[in-house]
């Protein structure tokens, strides 16, 4: 992925060119193909490429249209051929997207986005109006930051720049520490208050009046696709999955697959493999890579994968899982934490990986997030009986509830009554708090509900069908996932993610429920419609166990670590978390009780993320006042028990 930063001043003071060689240190490592740079009056962009596909080589990034407005396009347009077609006669097939995407902004303006599918942030300068339009894909594969200072308004694809090269103190954010220790924080948000991301499917459109966040596209709830067979729904999911697969597969180098030796990936490689088959091969060649642990029995992976590694007839780069490090990168290698990290790969792993990429040329991943999530990988009927329920199709609800109450070993009135409560506020906020950890204080959850339960909202009767509800809610959780991520370097590499792909998604939300699982059938649509194409064994596989060794082992590998670290807590001592509970919490998973494990070591990201910044110099200092009743002394306690700590 390529990466951009810009600055412009509203006031009209001309543009500090010193502003842009300071970002130009943080933005080399990731675009190591070539820069670009504009500074003219009282606007800069800096442009770093890295380059996938064929036609990115012949682009000139900033680029100025005929029409004078400046383009930083980081992205891939998968409708390249439907838009040049729809232009017509300023574009060719042979056009850049940032070509293409320039004729589409100039003929149809901010409505031009929805029509924009991929991956992709885009940034539009205007100097004849002194507008700046920041627009991101539908689900915010890409990164792209703002922040506004004044007059000022400095944008990037990366964090680093924003923070680092900040003039002023840097605020944490409270409600983005409680979204990381519930679920994930709002797409919008990021650690730092001011500073802010654009939101998936929306553009942020800034001028010295102000900034307004509009959204350009959503799904339509009202969109229905009904078949007399379930042939032709295996059909359609063919097509529109190999579409997706197809899109990502445009590349001029080798592309590298995650192949787990679950479905999702799995069903990636060989719909990659089959379409390379047909005689159109997009990319050069897809390759392989597979972790494995042989330590964890409940991760045994590698028969899955080299049933497909033998299906395929070549076997790609195998790497050994090492322990997981609950320390992250930071506190292990004295580097700055800008955002709390979740567990990141060994040194080692990390090493062999950008030597297996290197050593074939690979800059492009494919990735099966989102698979399990949009596929039916949990098999509940819950929102098929909502479905029921809010059309008044009782008589089929009544044979589906016996059907599923079988498959379950469930009572039917078990289901019953676990459908019509989402509808119900009251016993469903009381469903949501029951499931937030017990050493988080009392104060800091009120203060952030809405966080802390993953900005749901209860399941509405009237609207929208609840199972188009759920999907959305799905979706919004996988955008949340994907903002808090951050570019990789050494390697460096693009990922992308065939089940998002815009018209595939709108597929699987407008067919019934009943086609995505059914009774005792997990995924049963994606199992129907890739028979044959991915083998039985894996299509019949259990679902995958997750690691339940590995956390526990992780604490106990690194108790005297954990045990100093908890002792003097800043996130306790500045309102988040009760040490005590904490403590105790941590001692039942040492002795493998039952414990939350996911939100124990987000605490600890979060906890180590604080004393990142307590024990780093910054350009400005960070003011980590939490809560509202939170003074400075609480801040010089949290210093001194670090302090003692270390």
């Amino acid at each position: 992925m390529s990466v951009q930063f810009g600055k412009c001043n509203f006031d009209g003071k001309p543009m500090d060119l010193g502003d842009l060689d300071k970002a130009r240190a943080l933005l080399v490592p990731y675009g190591p193909d070539g820069e670009g740079l504009i500074c003219k009056d009282n606007c800069g962009i800096l442009y770093r490429a890295f380059h996938t596909t064929k036609e990115s080589y012949r682009e000139v990034q900033p680029h100025i249209s005929k029409y004078g407005f400046v383009l930083a396009w980081d992205g891939r347009l998968d409708n390249r051929k439907e838009l040049v077609e729809e232009i017509g006669g300023e574009i060719s097939l042979d056009s850049t997207d940032v070509e293409i995407v320039a004729a589409v902004y100039q003929r149809w303006g901010t409505t031009a986005f929805a029509k924009l599918i991929g991956d992709w942030a885009l940034s539009v300068w205007n100097p004849k109006d002194q507008s700046l339009v920041l627009a991101k894909d539908f689900v915010g594969t890409r990164h792209l930051y703002y922040s506004i200072e004044g007059d000022e308004v400095t944008w990037c694809t990366l964090l680093d720049p924003l923070v680092l090269l900040a003039k002023r103190a840097l605020k944490l954010e409270e409600d983005y520490i409680a979204g990381w220790l519930s679920f994930f924080p709002a797409a919008h948000l990021t650690p730092y208050i001011g500073i802010y991301s654009v939101p998936p499917s929306a553009f942020v459109l800034l001028t010295k009046r102000g900034r307004q966040v509009t959204k350009y596209w959503d799904f339509d709830p009202g969109k229905r696709i009904r078949y007399r067979s379930d042939a032709e729904y295996e059909e359609h999911f063919r097509l529109a999955f190999g579409r997706s697969v197809r899109r990502r597969l445009r590349s001029d180098s080798p592309i590298l697959a995650e192949l787990s030796g679950g479905m999702d990936s799995s069903s990636i490689v060989c719909m990659a493999d089959c379409i390379s088959t047909q005689g159109s091969e997009p990319c050069p060649r897809l390759d392989t890579v597979s972790f494995y642990d042989d330590s964890e029995p409940n991760w045994n992976e590698r028969p899955y994968f080299t049933t497909i590694e033998a299906r395929r007839g070549r076997s790609g780069c195998h790497i050994a899982a090492e322990p997981l490090r609950l320390l992250p990168w930071g506190m292990r290698t004295g580097a700055p934490a800008l955002i709390p990290n979740c567990v990141p790969a060994s040194d080692e792993v990390t090493r062999v990986l950008a030597e297996c990429m290197e050593s074939q040329g690979n800059r492009v991943v494919l990735s099966g997030v989102g698979g399990d999530e949009v596929t039916g990988g949990v098999p509940t009927p819950i929102p098929e009986i909502q479905d029921l329920l809010a059309c008044g199709r009782f008589t089929t609800l009544r044979g589906q509830l016996r059907t599923w109450a079988l498959s379950k070993r469930r009572p039917w009135v078990h289901l019953l009554l676990e459908s019509v409560s989402a509808f119900c506020p009251i016993v469903w906020h009381s469903a949501k708090c029951s499931q937030l950890p017990s050493w988080l204080r009392p104060a800091f959850v009120r203060r952030h509900q809405c966080a802390m339960r993953g900005y749901e909202s209860r399941v509405k009767l009237f609207g929208p069908l609840p199972s188009f509800q759920e999907n959305i809610s799905v979706l919004n959780l996988l955008r949340r996932q994907l903002a808090c991520g951050f570019l990789p370097r050494k390697p460096n590499y693009e990922k992308r993610y065939p089940y998002l792909d815009r018209n595939f998604l709108e597929f699987l939300y407008a067919i019934p429920r009943e086609q995505i699982v059914r009774p005792g059938q997990r995924r049963s649509l994606m199992r129907r419609s890739l028979r044959g194409i991915v083998p039985d064994e894996v299509l019949e596989r259990r679902r995958k166990a997750y690691l339940s060794r590995g956390p526990a082992s992780m604490i106990s590998a690194e108790w005297p670590h954990l045990v100093s670290a908890s002792r003097a807590m800043v996130s306790s001592s500045v309102g988040i978390v009760n040490r005590e509970a904490f403590c105790e919490a941590l001692q039942r998973a040492k002795e493998g009780q039952a414990v939350s494990i996911v939100p124990l070591m987000r605490t600890f990201d979060i906890e180590f993320w604080l004393q990142s910044h307590l024990s780093h110099s910054f350009p400005s200092p960070f003011d980590v006042e939490i809560g509202p009743h939170q003074s400075q002394n609480a801040w010089a306690s949290s210093t001194s028990l670090k302090s003692s700590a270390s």
